[in-house]
């Protein structure tokens, strides 16, 4: 492609994160300018014809001057406390700001829990695709007050990643106090900004733990694990400062661009190879390995070497291949205490844990069926 950039340029559906850095004070509560600013672009956006799915965090840390902090908590109760109370000011912030523009915002607030579970999935897809549908801006956050471990989800860039999967997203922007990834510690002389990454390997030796600041609780070690989630099913993915929106929206040369490294698959797949919650591991033999990824076929239990983890039918497991690495991930058919003295079996050949069509004549139960699996 000779310009890139005509792939943020063109976008008829954007998600954009925001980090709580770039929308709040350095003691907490939020900064009703730079805030402000932001709704701007993101409204112009919208009246442009196109569409943005906001996801914001800075819940906690509007909730921090209401309830006398100073500084970030760092136990998880007071995190949760403070977030039940600066989620309805962040809310109340943007559904004020966006009403200048003539645009309606809406809230949706999920966790981890509601990406892991199918079913839950498709609601978030739905309610999402509906509040769209309606020209309404959905502003989407963790939702910190009940959350545990998931409210150190890396400041919502996964999130955000995933919510480009749940609205099909045509592009993902990142946006923190950080306007590019660099090729070293930006702050040491040389340090060049990395424009463009078709590919993961290309920022293999480039130390990403020194190469951004601490944002939130994120930095840029996540929004690299973002843009490599959305890139995969097809989304490409901008990382740049909040103070370049406009010029990241509008295709210009600034930030560094993530190129799709994947095509979109079906939802379902989506969700199964970055959201769902894996319960156990399956490793293979080298057979069952070929011919799952590369004939494609359904897994049976004579492919099946070991069994790892404890999980039920109907769960997510990773299928490895016999040296460890994970090649596929699917919905397992059988509970782990039911496959395990299974494993290696040619159950074509055993009647005893056969399922019986009505012709009488014994068929392999699959461990996992082709439908229920995705290469990764």
């Amino acid at each position: 492609m000779s310009d890139p950039r005509r792939l943020l340029r063109d976008a008829r559906r954007v998600v954009v994160k925001v980090g709580s850095s770039s929308i709040t004070g350095p003691r907490g509560g939020l900064d009703s300018f730079r805030l402000q600013a932001l709704t701007t672009v993101v409204a112009k956006r919208w009246l442009t014809g196109a569409q943005v799915v906001l996801v914001s965090s800075g819940a906690i840390a509007a909730g921090m001057p209401p309830l006398g902090l100073t500084r970030r908590p760092k136990d998880l109760a007071t995190q949760q406390a403070a977030a039940s109370a600066g989620q309805g000011s962040l809310l109340a912030a943007y559904t004020q700001a966006f009403s200048l523009h003539g645009l309606t915002v809406g809230q949706v607030l999920l966790t981890a829990d509601d990406l892991h579970r199918r079913s839950h999935y498709v609601n978030a897809s739905r309610t999402l695709e509906r509040l769209l549908e309606l020209e309404v801006v959905p502003v989407v956050n963790e939702n910190d007050t009940v959350a545990t471990d998931e409210i150190r989800f890396g400041d919502n860039d996964r999130l955000a990643a995933l919510v480009s999967h749940l609205v099909d997203a045509d592009a993902l922007v990142l946006l923190s106090d950080v306007d590019a990834l660099y090729d070293g510690p930006p702050s040491r002389p040389g340090s060049a900004r990395v424009p463009l990454v078709r590919h993961p390997e290309e920022i293999a030796d480039v130390d990403i733990s020194a190469s951004g600041s601490p944002v939130g609780t994120g930095g840029m070690v996540t929004k690299i694990a973002a843009a490599r989630t959305a890139t995969a099913e097809g989304v490409p993915v901008l990382l740049t400062a909040t103070e370049q929106a406009a010029a990241a929206l509008a295709g210009e040369d600034v930030g560094t661009l993530f190129l799709p490294t994947g095509s979109k698959s079906r939802a379902r797949r989506r969700w199964l190879a970055h959201a769902s919650s894996v319960a156990g591991r399956l490793v293979l033999d080298h057979g069952a390995v070929e011919a799952v990824v590369h004939r494609q076929t359904s897994l049976l239990p004579v492919g099946v070497t070991r069994v790892e983890g404890h999980f039920r039918a109907g769960d997510t497991v990773d299928l490895c291949d016999p040296e460890g690495r994970v090649v596929a991930r699917g919905l397992v058919g059988y509970a782990s205490e039911e496959l395990r003295p299974l494993v290696g079996r040619r159950l074509d050949r055993d009647r005893d844990h056969l399922a019986l069509p009505r012709s009488g004549r014994p068929t392999p139960r699959t461990v996992i069926r082709r439908d229920d699996l995705v290469v990764l």
